[in-house]
């Protein structure tokens, strides 16, 4: 993606590239040639154009970025030694670049860099140096702002550079800064065309591409029909068609495709033959029917890209962007939604469908709506990129079924949400499929809801669970300010309502005080009153008004609706309307919410339309948004903190290397390797030996345990570790399985060992097969478990967990992606349900967290180091008042995994 939002290739360059090269020459300007060859050089000889397109592709190396099947950029290194000299071996490469005069100050040039340099790397190459005349200020500029540590030096009139070509923070923040203008920027040209055409418009009117003509009677700009079959001067809804795209007279920003899937591939040449910036496509018959509508899928999106052009879809609903300059709504939608604060995305036409409507029917408008079905290209990603640029989208709200990119999408969104609430629904959270048609990584599909979670939670992304809830959060959070706390004050006209109110904000972690009853009987004063008492109370941080119709308050006068929309005003208290707007107006004023919950009262609630104020027709949803809004206001202010605040703690101890030379060892055995060919796996279980090892290289001591297939054994084992001691079963289907009997504790001497070695036996079918083991006994404590697990698309997971039940049977466990600081350990322990049994519940002593919270922060290290560590096991830690004991763990090891997140950018080629 190119720094206007163009798209292109970046391919090498091949032997059967010369009349592609000699073309590409011929359009550079004299200035930019000399600044190549650093002398006039108008044209290139035979043994040139042999030269820049033959290349081993090891020690020389050249690509290209390709747009409409013609070079608009070269670059290439060759190898050379200390001395400057061409060579098979040295570390440092000659880089050089040329861009077309009509392509620079797109990007092109940065993007090349980065490919370049992963190339280079992935051979063997250390350092890029480059010559430049000091009069070519635009190509200085691409190497000082890349990021990479640099050294430049000046003689004989040239600028001499030189970089180290390892990623650094800098480079890595530079590439995604890019990354971020680009993709925004070409979201914006989707948005903003200056003119659109409409392929596929059938003289049916009941037709899709009929219907999308229609869509676009507001657009600004010309508006085109193209029909392949209809007689010449024929109009369809005002607008003149043309045969083919290639006929209209002027350019054409952007098509929406509504022709039968077999036709596709010639109009999407045609758009590319023309110019065109984007295509909507809302044809069917792609991905979502099985492998060979992938196949067409994959075909349409390099199809687009190699002329430059995005794709919505395919499979799409459309885009809607209700900016007043240019509206467009290149939909399905039958009418321009409202203008307001909401950007919308979904996956779903249904489902866009039904967002629309209920951000009608609520009175919400939205600021631009994307539907991008299949979603073979632009992307989730790709608009919260642009949202984040867009002045006028305050909130962000998203139906999901599937990630392309889940590492993305946590980085972009974390962001994001930094400035701008982002509201989600998840579908598929139970049953895991995905919608037939999804492009997605592999990994990806096979997200865990708690991983999903996990995302979320340290992205900042407020997730709900329905459509409702979605409308629900998203206007309290785009209507009123963020709460300072979780402390509510409940005003109002109805006990009852307002019980249930304060047992709804109980039961949703916030702390409501007494409930206000004015009575039924209240006025309009009252509340005003009330309202403006518990606003002023600096022990308040939000409060929730609750109004029923008062006794003997007549409403509108007889003959009907009297707001519009359906809106029965009637129902309705034109005085406690009054009342809530001024203290609307005063809420504001102190940084506090105010919102409504109402029986019978549609009219009040339209009237607060007004002021901003939200109102619910159920005190579960007043409640349920309001502590949505809290947890994200504690996220904003605890992630504020932690850019200042949290870091990743340096521990004594740590022997990174030693760690991965026993992992290179144990990848290299004959068991690691023969499991590279089974289907699904290469992971490999270390031995429990190499398992401690491994831990104890990053100052993780797992208590040894010793064998005791016999009495004789067992106490031999008792009399080394000393006692007392445990005795306990390892056989893979009796671990961490106490409840089966396999476990004796307190075993103080010879006698009792003996006795209990002889009862496992007897119970468990075997002293061998259970695989009984002697472990010194640890100090009592909290039984805890800790894991950490690589997940191919989402990253590395660490989890915590109270052993037993709780994380088995309830699912009680917290996770936060790796790296994890010392504030991501902290809260880990304290997010579970069980964490009061940490801290002193029921009078227990409290266990020793600092250790607890220290362990975590050495896998997490662990883990981050060696990527090939596949999941890591603690089982169980047992957490006393002082210190702690690691009795069990397991250790997974696999071939290094491919990270896509941190070479050069690219665009998605599922």
């Amino acid at each position: 993606m190119l720094r206007d939002g163009g798209a292109a290739r970046i391919r090498p360059i091949t032997a059967g590239d010369a009349e592609r090269l000699v073309e590409f020459y011929e359009q550079v300007s004299d200035q930019s040639k000399y600044f190549r060859f650093f002398a006039p050089y108008p044209r290139l000889s035979d043994r040139d154009v042999r030269h820049f397109t033959h290349h081993d592709y090891v020690n020389r190396v050249g690509l290209a970025v390709v747009v409409r099947d013609r070079f608009i950029a070269t670059v290439r290194y060759d190898r050379i030694d200390e001395h400057g000299r061409p060579s098979e071996t040295g570390t440092d490469a000659e880089v050089a670049f040329l861009v077309q005069d009509a392509h620079q100050g797109r990007g092109v040039a940065s993007a090349l860099l980065e490919h370049i340099a992963a190339v280079a790397q992935e051979r063997g190459i250390r350092r890029f140096t480059a010559e430049v005349l000091p009069e070519n200020r635009k190509m200085v500029k691409v190497f000082t702002d890349a990021g990479y540590t640099q050294r430049r030096s000046f003689a004989d009139g040239v600028v001499h550079l030189e970089f180290d070509l390892e990623p650094t923070a800098a480079s890595l923040a530079v590439m995604r800064a890019r990354e971020h203008r680009a993709e925004a920027r070409s979201v914006q040209r989707l948005l903003t065309p200056r003119s659109v055409a409409v392929v596929g418009v059938s003289r049916n009117p009941q037709s899709v591409g009929r219907g999308l003509l229609r869509s676009l009677a507001g657009f600004p700009g010309p508006v085109y029909a193209v029909n392949r079959t209809a007689p010449v001067g024929t109009v369809l809804d005002g607008v003149a068609t043309h045969r083919s795209l290639l006929d209209i007279p002027g350019p054409v920003d952007l098509a929406v495709i509504a022709v039968p899937e077999p036709a596709v591939p010639a109009a999407v040449a045609d758009c590319g033959a023309h110019g065109v910036q984007g295509l909507v496509v809302v044809t069917a018959g792609y991905a979502e029917t099985g492998p060979d509508g992938r196949d067409r899928q994959r075909a349409l999106v390099r199809q687009a890209r190699a002329a430059g052009m995005r794709v919505v879809g395919p499979n799409a609903f459309g885009l809607v962007s209700t900016d007043p300059q240019r509206p467009l709504n290149a939909s399905l939608a039958p009418g321009l939604p409202e203008r307001g604060p909401f950007g919308v995305f979904c996956q779903s036409g249904a489902i866009g469908v039904a967002l629309l409507e209920a951000a009608h029917r609520r009175g919400l408008g939205v600021s631009s709506f994307a539907s991008v079905g299949n979603r073979a290209d632009v992307s989730g990603n790709d608009l919260l990129q642009y949202w984040e640029e867009d002045g006028a989208t305050e909130v962000v709200l998203m139906y999901m079924e599937s990630f392309g990119n889940p590492r993305k999408f946590t980085r972009i969104a974390r962001r994001l949400a930094a400035a701008k609430p982002v509201v989600v629904v998840k579908g598929a959270r139970h049953t895991g499929s995905l919608p037939p048609g999804h492009a997605v990584q592999p990994a990806a599909g096979r997200l865990r809801d708690a991983t999903v979670d996990a995302l979320f939670r340290q992205a900042g992304v407020v997730r709900v669970e329905t459509i409702t809830e979605l409308f629900d959060t998203g206007e309290l959070l785009a209507r009123q300010p963020l709460p300072a706390g979780d402390r509510v004050a409940v005003v109002g006209n109805s006990d009852s309502l307002g019980l249930l109110t304060h047992d709804a904000c109980l039961s949703s972690g916030l702390r409501p005080r007494t409930p206000v009853d004015l009575t039924t009987a209240a006025t309009g004063e009252n509340f005003r009153i009330a309202l403006g008492v518990a606003l002023a109370d600096p022990a308040v941080d939000a409060v929730i008004a609750v109004a029923i119709p008062s006794i003997g308050v007549q409403g509108a006068p007889e003959g009907g609706p009297a707001g519009g929309d359906g809106v029965d005003l009637r129902e309705d208290d034109p005085e406690i309307a009054a009342a809530l707007l001024d203290a609307g107006e005063r809420a504001r004023e102190l940084g506090k919410p105010l919102l409504l919950t109402h029986l019978a009262l549609g009219g009040l609630a339209h009237r607060l339309r007004a002021g901003r104020i939200p109102a619910y027709p159920a005190p579960e949803r007043a409640v349920h948004a309001l502590a949505d809004a809290v947890r994200y206001a504690d996220w904003r202010r605890e992630s504020a903190e932690a850019e200042r605040t949290a870091r990743v703690p340096e521990f004594d101890g740590i022997e990174e290397g030693r760690a991965r030379s026993l992992v290179e060892a144990a990848l290299n055995t004959r068991q690691a390797v023969a499991a590279r060919t089974q289907p699904g796996g290469a992971r490999v279980t270390l031995p429990d030996g190499e398992a401690a090892t491994l831990l104890g290289c990053y100052g993780i001591r797992v208590r040894p345990t010793l064998p005791a297939p016999d009495e004789e054994s067992a106490v031999r084992a008792a009399a080394e570790l000393g006692y007392p001691v445990a005795l306990k079963a390892t056989a893979e289907h009796l671990r961490h399985r106490p409840d089966l009997g396999s476990v004796r504790l307190d075993l103080t001497g010879e006698e009792g060992l003996r006795r209990a070695h002889r009862e496992l036996d007897a119970l468990l079918g075997g002293a061998a097969q259970a695989r009984l083991v002697v472990q010194q006994l640890a100090p009592r404590g909290v039984d805890t478990v800790i894991g950490a697990t690589v997940d191919p698309a989402a990253g590395t997971i660490l989890s915590f967990g109270l052993a037993g039940a709780p994380a088995e049977l309830l699912g009680d466990l917290a996770h936060r992606l790796v790296p994890a600081t010392d504030q991501d350990a902290a809260a880990l322990i304290r997010e579970v349900r069980a964490a009061p049994l940490l801290f002193g519940w029921r009078g227990a002593d409290p266990v020793d967290t600092g250790a607890l919270e220290e362990l975590l922060l050495r896998v997490s290290r662990l883990v981050d180091d060696l990527p090939e560590v596949a999941a890591v096991d603690l089982e169980p830690v047992v957490v006393a008042p002082h210190g702690l004991a690691v009795l069990g763990a397991q250790v997974r090891i696999a071939p290094l995994p491919v990270r896509t997140d941190l070479g050069p950018r690219v665009m998605s080629s599922l």
